[in-house]
């Protein structure tokens, strides 16, 4: 079985991902980077992106992540916290830690592309 089946494929992903940005947004050390985005097309995206590396059927279409983090300013420790958000939301749906553990290697090798600030 595929991480993808194991989170619940495209409906366990996508509730994951709505978890995720309600606990994101609520974080007041975390909330400007999100002030005008439109979380509906955000949130798409980033269901995309979690199905497709996680092994299932989507691909992701958005902009390179380099490119769509490029002039945010994103810091080490807030990359570190949007991270630590997700494996909680993944973690109070009862997702195995092994599993949490791949989600998480998965989004950090992603990390230089995403952090701009130090």
């Amino acid at each position: 079985m595929s991480l993808y089946e194991r989170l619940g494929q495209d409906q366990g992903i996508r509730a994951a991902v709505d978890e995720f940005y309600v606990r994101v947004t609520g974080d007041p050390e975390l909330k400007p980077y999100f002030d005008g985005v439109d979380m509906g097309r955000l949130r798409g995206h980033q269901a995309k992106l979690l199905i497709q590396v996680t092994g299932g059927p989507v691909q992701y279409d958005g902009r390179d992540l380099a490119v769509a983090h490029d002039d945010m300013g994103i810091t080490g420790p807030d990359f570190d916290r949007v991270v630590g958000h997700l494996a909680g939301t993944l973690e109070d749906l009862g997702v195995a830690q092994d599993d949490i553990g791949q989600v998480g290697a998965a989004l950090t090798a992603h990390r230089d592309e995403i952090v701009t600030a130090s």
